[in-house]
């Protein structure tokens, strides 16, 4: 597995020097069937990561956001595969105001239990392996990474500064004090794993891609990302690739179902 993590942090590595060649450029953007950003940077990440884990573990399948059209009565099969975004928050690298990753992360039984962030822009590198930790690769090191445990007022929540919706609001004001810090992506996750932020609460729409690798991490690192059941976000096992809503939390003893109101299972 360590093999694997080095592979994947080298794929990353190379399609994050593949998508800075289109971000330096007047790149064009396309409309895919969702009204969602499509750039050639999307496209060059994408065919660099999948031809490299087809390469390195042919028997392993590969699920990507560019190449999503695997049917569920073949993906119900799987007991591992990877799940790649190639390009995580293309709004963000349509702005660019840098807040984008790549995302590896494989899946075993429905869990994701490696897992490579990386966003180019910053250099920014996260690697996480269940049972051996998360760590930040800086010139070549590794410096591991723990979540903020116990988590102390004011809680440090990943949210819009200036644009909520109705529920993520009612829930930050359940929470008494708090900072919020707006983000882009995976980088939520990754800030959680470094404990500098302590809580993300989505309510939103995300699909299985776009938070696999980062929950890896942080789940490495100490925390834990939960359905608003309590139980742990997990992967390929229903027909589509919908997240339900999730929490990603630092400290998982935090009360965060007190944060959630009456409906708790939305």
């Amino acid at each position: 597995m360590k093999d694997l993590r080095e592979a994947c942090i080298g794929l990353a590595r190379g399609a994050g020097a593949a998508i800075l060649d289109v971000y330096a450029s007047d790149f064009a953007v396309q409309a895919k069937d969702d009204d969602s950003p499509l750039t050639q940077a999307d496209l060059a990440s994408h065919r660099l990561i999948v031809a490299g884990l087809r390469a390195l573990t042919p028997d392993i399948p590969v699920l990507s956001e560019e190449d999503a059209g695997i049917a569920w009565s073949v993906r119900r099969t799987w007991r591992r595969h990877w799940l790649v975004d190639p390009l995580d928050g293309t709004r963000e690298f349509v702005k660019r105001n840098g807040e984008f990753t790549v995302n590896i992360a494989l899946i075993e039984d429905g869990r994701p239990v490696l897992g490579v962030v990386y966003a180019p822009v910053f250099d920014y590198l996260l690697h996480g392996l269940a049972g051996d930790g998360a760590y930040l690769r800086e010139r070549g090191e590794d410096r591991r990474l723990a979540t903020r445990r116990p988590a102390a007022a004011p809680l440090r929540v990943a949210a819009s500064r200036s644009h909520l919706d109705e529920r993520t609001a009612a829930a930050l004001a359940r929470m008494g004090d708090t900072e919020r810090h707006g983000l882009g992506s995976s980088l939520k996750f990754c800030r959680i794993a470094e404990g500098v932020i302590d809580v993300y609460p989505r309510f939103g729409p995300t699909s299985e891609w776009d938070t696999a690798a980062a929950q890896c991490v942080l789940e490495a690192a100490g925390g834990a990302v939960l359905r608003l059941d309590g139980a742990p976000l997990d992967y390929n096992r229903k027909d589509d690739i919908l997240n339900p809503h999730f929490i990603a939390l630092g400290d998982a003893g935090l009360p965060w179902r007190d944060w959630l109101g009456t409906d708790v299972n939305g």
